[in-house]
């Protein structure tokens, strides 16, 4: 009991750290408008490896719920386990992105009332994308339509490169452990530079959902979820638990 409780304690400290620096990362670019994709991409990454670096003495480190699913099915984590570390996953989030809140509180106000948004209106998705990811992103004004069928293909294919090179990462052994951490963070800095232009790149339902809940509290309503009816509950949870899913039949073909 002891032995899970501390893995459900870093599964939240290790969400909390990823989700406060790479929201705070689209915090700043959004409304101080002075970090490109690329440097936004490579602060999750680190923010990812950080989490791991932190974390992974006293807790699997899965800090995506699609991970734990993906180690319960390959049978690196025990089932049992699963709801509590996810619950962590989410409550760590959601933590987070209060702490975002309040933290860009007052800027966040301030670039709706210089751009005239209209808190809970469909246009200040470009300031509740600092918290919950959206499609297509808002950010991106060359783009102006993306279905639900495209923007879960792309977090499902985001998400299975990720489970994927965590799974053969791991069970490499001559890569030094150190460096594991960084690996796995720079595959997210990488998938988010190609993903992210038209869905923001969650990979992630805990740091999606949980920050989103957030936005929905403090006056993004409804809109914080989507547009589209359940279009976030499909692109951003489902879509993640596909990719891993596939990720894992993948890792076991080649495995053997």
């Amino acid at each position: 009991m002891q032995t899970l409780f501390k893995n459900a304690l870093g599964e939240l400290v290790g969400t909390f750290i990823l989700v406060f620096i790479g929201c705070s990362s689209v915090a700043i670019a959004v409304i101080f408008e002075n970090l490109n994709l690329l440097q936004v991409a490579s602060i999750w990454g680190a923010g990812v490896a950080l989490a791991i670096f932190a974390t992974r003495s006293y807790s699997p480190a899965h800090l995506n719920p699609a991970v734990t699913l993906a180690m319960v099915l390959t049978k690196n984590t025990p089932f049992k386990t699963a709801p509590l570390l996810i619950f962590a996953q989410f409550i760590g989030a959601i933590i987070a992105g209060m702490l975002v809140y309040f933290v860009f509180k007052t800027d966040i106000q301030s670039y709706e009332n210089a751009h005239q948004l209209i808190r809970g209106s469909v246009e200040s998705q470009k300031t509740a994308m600092i918290f919950g990811e959206f499609y297509p992103n808002p950010g991106n004004t060359s783009l102006q339509s993306l279905s639900t069928v495209s923007a879960l293909f792309l977090e499902a294919i985001g998400t299975f490169v990720l489970v994927y090179v965590i799974f053969k990462v791991n069970s490499f052994k001559k890569i030094p452990k150190n460096a594991t951490p960084l690996i796995i963070g720079a595959t997210v800095s990488i998938i988010i530079c190609f993903v992210a232009p038209y869905t923001q790149a969650g990979l992630n339902p805990a740091r999606d959902f949980g920050p989103r809940i957030v936005a929905s509290c403090f006056g993004w309503g409804n809109t914080a979820y989507s547009t589209e009816s359940l279009g976030s509950l499909y692109v951003y949870i489902i879509g993640p638990i596909i990719g891993a899913m596939v990720a894992c039949a993948g890792y076991l073909v080649t495995k053997k």
